[in-house]
């Protein structure tokens, strides 16, 4: 049983669906025709996609977010190896990933759920295509549209079911569109996952473990595109290829827009906003972050009044009753001071000078 056979279907029938619209401008039995319906795959699949691409781009906030978290409990268990210890290394690191709302693994959901479709659209080119185009029909996929796409050319006999390797009657034609597509593969991925790994985090993320993993997959990921891309057929090759770009254009979208806090996208965002606001004539804004302020006890007031005006001795109960009344006094005066005070301590320093200065230069009261 064939567990990709509803993929297959799936893929097939969005194909000839593509098909069937751009036939309407085009002509039919072209092969190029039939390359810009895997066009239009490719972006059905992408934007169903696409809130996929929100949660990655969330947990990679998250992920980043936790890196000193995460650092921090390896240099605590770092040199221990028995088993208790690296138990517990691993229930912290979990636990540090459920506060921050991170996941390692949907950085990966996006590309695991296209597998499935990239597989079934290898089928569909390489197994089901040359059946329906030998007179057995698959699904939506008649024999005479799988005639048409089989033998549908793109370039002096070239097709969209042609490989690197298996030229068929395109030869070099074959190989030098394959050669061109997977070159530019190569590319796109490269110039995504640099302007991931450097332009859009953070100095602290590119330190650790997991900085070295996205620097080796930065060469790892166009490396594998050079090994499996030959064996591709040419309508594979340009799904991916398709998905490449729109991946690369949806992160430079991203950097541009919304780039992680602390990494060299946020401060040339930064630097846009505030050069704009200078074209308009207005006021720069100071991205610096602000500093937590850190509240600060202050010593309980203790006003012990003893006697009342005429000499009289006050009883336990009317200085308990002084005390609150003059300890609420002066919270009232010392907030009334701090509110009036408003200003940076710059510039109510000289004043605090001056009125110190006056008061020493006057007479003292015996």
């Amino acid at each position: 049983m064939n567990i990709l056979y509803p993929i297959e279907w799936a893929v097939a029938w969005i194909m000839v669906q593509f098909h069937a619209l751009l036939s309407l401008f085009m002509d039919p039995d072209s092969g190029w025709t039939w390359l810009l319906s895997i066009v239009g795959l490719t972006v059905v699949v992408r934007t169903l996609i696409t809130p996929l691409f929100i949660r990655q781009i969330r947990s990679s906030r998250a992920m980043q977010a936790v890196a000193p978290q995460l650092q921090a409990v390896q240099k605590k268990y770092k040199g221990k190896t028995d088993q208790a210890s690296k138990q517990a290394m691993g229930e912290e690191t979990l636990a540090v990933y459920r506060e921050a709302g991170a996941s390692p693994l949907s950085s990966c959901l996006p590309i695991l759920l296209q597998m499935p479709i990239f597989f079934g659209l290898f089928r569909v080119l390489f197994n089901q295509l040359p059946k329906a185009a030998n007179g057995e029909a698959f699904g939506p996929l008649t024999v005479d549209l799988a005639s048409s796409a089989y033998h549908g050319v793109l370039v002096n006999g070239a097709t969209i079911a042609d490989t690197f390797l298996a030229p068929g009657e395109g030869g070099w034609s074959t190989r030098i569109i394959s050669g061109i597509i997977i070159a530019l593969m190569c590319a796109t991925t490269f110039i995504t996952q640099k302007e991931l790994t450097m332009r859009n985090m953070p100095p602290s993320a590119l330190e650790g473990p997991m900085a070295s993993t996205q620097k080796m997959m930065l060469y790892m990921l166009p490396f594998i595109y050079v090994i499996t891309g030959p064996g591709m057929p040419i309508g594979v090759l340009v799904y991916w290829l398709t998905t490449s770009v729109w991946t690369m254009l949806q992160q430079a979208i991203v950097v541009w827009t919304y780039p992680t806090p602390g990494s060299p996208a946020e401060d040339q965002r930064h630097a846009r906003i505030n050069a704009k606001r200078e074209r308009q004539g207005l006021e720069p804004i100071d991205f610096t972050p602000k500093k937590p302020v850190v509240p600060v006890e202050e010593a309980p007031i203790r006003v012990q009044t003893k006697t009342a005006k005429g000499g009289r001795k006050l009883t336990d109960q009317e200085r308990l009753e002084a005390a609150r009344e003059a300890r609420r006094a002066a919270q009232a005066e010392r907030e009334a001071a701090r509110k009036a005070a408003g200003g940076s301590s710059a510039a109510s320093a000289p004043k605090g000078r001056g009125a110190k200065g006056a008061k020493g230069s006057g007479p003292r009261s015996s």
